[in-house]
């Protein structure tokens, strides 16, 4: 039964949304949108010498359930590498797709969705949050080493 998708715990994750906002000076950003039900995430990172998120914000418009994703995503990443974010990524997909277990570690949290699985239409706004973090997080990246070679190159 679909009432069974609204637990106190996922509604409680939903209205209370960690990391709410933007950004001023981010290193990378990212959106992402359900195309079925509007559901957006969009993601500003900030990350350290190691790759590693340092800061973190979110602007959700999502149903409940992407709230509670977005929720648990915001209560878990700081300190987060890219290959945790990929994992965890992963894990959902496989959790939501084909009765995989879901997130292990800091984003065990995303457990919670569980249920979700057994809702298709649900699947692409319990995801919008973490995919949006994984691309800002890759886009981060991405300039930091395009920094990095510009300024090897200028140097030789």
């Amino acid at each position: 039964m679909i009432d069974d998708l609204y637990s106190a715990r996922i509604l409680s994750l939903a209205a209370n949304l960690p990391h709410s906002g933007r950004l001023a000076a981010p290193q990378g950003t990212a959106e992402r949108v359900a195309k079925l039900c509007g559901s957006k995430a969009t993601v500003d990172v900030v990350l350290d010498d190691q790759g590693r998120i340092i800061d973190f914000a979110q602007a959700v418009k999502a149903c409940a359930l992407g709230q509670a994703a977005a929720g648990v995503v915001g209560e878990s990443i700081l300190g987060a590498s890219a290959s945790e974010i990929l994992k965890a990524r992963d894990a959902m997909l496989a959790m939501l797709k084909s009765g995989g277990e879901g997130p292990v570690g800091r984003f065990e949290g995303l457990r919670v969705l569980k249920q979700v699985a057994d809702y298709p239409a649900r699947h692409a706004s319990t995801m919008v949050a973490l995919e949006a973090t994984l691309d800002a997080v890759n886009q981060a990246l991405e300039k930091h080493h395009s920094d990095t070679r510009t300024r090897l190159a200028g140097a030789a």
